[in-house]
């Protein structure tokens, strides 16, 4: 989508994107060593009873789907960061996560024009409705003449 196509109260849906075992572990391995994320046996008797997601894998399992539903093919080429991150509920093996994103803002920068913000509140949720991730993120667009897409 282009920076002009997003309004404020805009919803965006996007997914089911599945969760395997495997993905789990491997995205752990790499960047969360964490037991509960890394050992099934372990994790069983941990207070999750189970092995789980790495919250930054939930985030970036978000990230995967808002590129493919929005992002790609945009203007988009940087955030400044995160008004605020929360996981209510852990991401599972098995897991179809599902991702609502709702435009908060999208307005040109009063200091540089050519600047493209948008604002919008993700939201995750699993199979049964269960939100696993809530974020407020911030998106920066060149809105300049020639920019790359």
């Amino acid at each position: 989508m282009k920076f002009a196509e997003f309004h404020t109260g805009q919803l965006i849906e996007a997914g089911p994107y599945e969760v395997s075992v495997d993905k789990i572990i491997d995205f752990a391995s790499n960047f969360d060593p964490q037991w509960f994320h890394t050992d099934p046996q372990a994790a069983a008797h941990g207070p999750f009873d189970g092995l789980i997601a790495s919250g930054w894998h939930t985030c970036g399992i978000a990230m995967r789907l808002i590129v493919d539903a929005a992002l790609n093919g945009s203007e988009s080429f940087a955030s400044p960061g995160l008004e605020y991150v929360r996981w209510p509920a852990p991401v599972r093996p098995g897991d179809r996560l599902s991702l609502r994103a709702e435009v908060l803002e999208a307005r040109r920068s009063t200091k540089s024009p050519q600047l493209g913000i948008l604002r919008w509140r993700w939201h995750l949720f699993n199979q049964d409705e269960i939100e696993v991730l809530d974020l407020e993120a911030t998106s920066f667009f060149d809105l300049s003449p020639g920019q790359k897409t």
